[in-house]
């Protein structure tokens, strides 16, 4: 079967190593050279992933027979809609669809039409009318830009923005770049990952996951794309109470059957549900389109089933949860960036591994956006390595990465404290005291 995977991250790595898996001839388009996305392909297209036009045609030159879309911006730019025009199907939802993901008020309003539960108290504003009021009425905020930000579009009050003066300069600025700003309650708890898959009616859960946004050890420092990420082998997670997966997998059935109900067609892809667990159970911080990214390395590598069988389901509207069944493993993904990421990146720097070394240590390595020249792997803006430790509990796991990324060298930094023991205990602690 010929398919085609749109991006050239660590995330897309990781669905091409599971495709590869089964019988399949693999395609690419991606903006950077990615060396291990590369050694899995018949042909890539070096390009601009919301190239649409483009794509779609070199597709049908292709023969392309199902299309994997991993970033957002392709979803927000109508790529699977010209695609399944062209008759490709697509994991991905259509550019309506994906408006759970770019666009945060689009899906605060779906959960407040549909009495969806977990939702926030909440506001959109298209100018600064009435904003400080609502501040002041809320006294703990976040500052969401409706639109699409690669992760750094949420400033939380206390954090981010010290005072209201702070919230409503980046509330303005919000409404400059996107036209218009979604201001919220802020919930007090910890945050988890569910990337869930759907046909459009039926959704099956996957092992969650806690990514780390904040650059700097102690989460500390500016939001980033993510450093990081843990699982656990019980595919739930250590600060968490029985019923809180289920809770989460509830909030994203509902928020399946809305948007099939509310625009007409059926939601065939991931839908990765952030949730918080706080003191009122478990809430909806937002939902993104596609897989994670670190967390899709949480889980793909602990996928026994076939990830073309689950695609194929999940276009095809037959998905079944028994088809998705995961190692009992722990995960731990800790991200080499370049230096300043974060701030400014340094771009063009050498990265040098031995990835022989990485394996026979037990761990995997993805690469993510790097570049790759003469055989040699240079930084770009983003994200340069993915490595992960599996085992059978959290903390091998994290050592095994920490062993792993000891070979890793270059002008990078990462966070050490992803899935350490000091910082899950303080994880666990905290919620402890909200909860009681």
């Amino acid at each position: 079967m010929k398919i085609l995977v749109v991006g050239g991250g660590a995330r897309e790595h990781a669905i091409i190593e599971a495709l590869s898996r089964d019988e399949v001839t693999l395609y690419v388009v991606m903006k950077n050279r990615n060396p291990g996305i590369a050694r899995f392909c018949e042909d890539i297209l070096y390009m601009a992933e919301t190239e649409i036009e483009k794509i779609t045609d070199w597709a049908m030159e292709k023969g392309i027979e199902m299309a994997i879309i991993g970033p957002e911006g392709p979803l927000e730019a109508g790529l699977v809609d010209e695609l399944q025009e062209v008759g490709i199907p697509c994991i991905g939802p259509t550019k309506e669809l994906a408006r759970l993901e770019t666009s945060k008020s689009f899906t605060r309003g779906l959960f407040e039409m549909f009495d969806i539960p977990g939702n926030a108290k909440y506001a959109v504003f298209h100018n600064m009318d009435g904003m400080r009021e609502w501040l002041e009425r809320l006294d703990e905020y976040v500052v969401k830009d409706d639109g699409l930000c690669g992760g750094k579009g949420v400033k939380l009050s206390g954090e981010h923005l010290e005072t209201i003066e702070d919230g409503l300069k980046y509330a303005e600025e919000c409404i400059i770049k996107h036209g218009s700003v979604v201001i919220e309650e802020k919930f007090v708890g910890e945050e988890f990952s569910l990337q869930a898959l759907s046909d459009g009616f039926t959704v099956i859960g996957s092992p969650l996951a806690q990514d780390h946004k904040r650059a700097y050890e102690g989460d500390t420092g500016p939001n980033t794309g993510g450093m990081g990420s843990y699982s656990d082998h019980d595919h739930s997670l250590p600060f968490l109470r029985p019923g809180d997966y289920e809770e989460a997998l509830a909030i994203t059935q509902k928020t399946c059957d809305a948007l099939r109900e509310e625009c007409g067609v059926p939601y065939k892809g991931v839908m990765y549900g952030g949730f918080i667990a706080t003191r009122d159970g478990v809430k909806c911080v937002e939902f993104n389109a596609r897989f994670g990214d670190p967390e899709a390395m949480n889980v793909l590598p602990l996928l026994e089933s076939s990830f073309l069988d689950i695609c194929k389901a999940m276009i095809e509207g037959n998905l079944k949860p028994e088809m998705a069944r995961y190692k009992n493993k722990a995960t731990v993904c800790k991200y080499i960036v370049p230096k300043g990421y974060g701030v400014k990146s340094l771009v063009g720097a050498e990265i040098t591994m031995d990835e022989d070394d990485i394996t026979k240590m037990g761990a995997k390595l993805y690469y993510a956006s790097v570049n790759e020249e003469n055989g040699k792997v240079f930084t770009t803006s983003s994200r340069s390595l993915a490595v992960i430790g599996i085992a059978d509990d959290i903390f091998e796991a994290e050592r095994i990465c920490e062993k792993a990324v000891s070979s890793i060298r270059g002008e990078v930094f990462m966070r050490h404290d992803i899935g350490t023991p000091e910082a899950l205990q303080k994880r666990i602690k905290r919620m402890s005291e909200i909860r009681g």
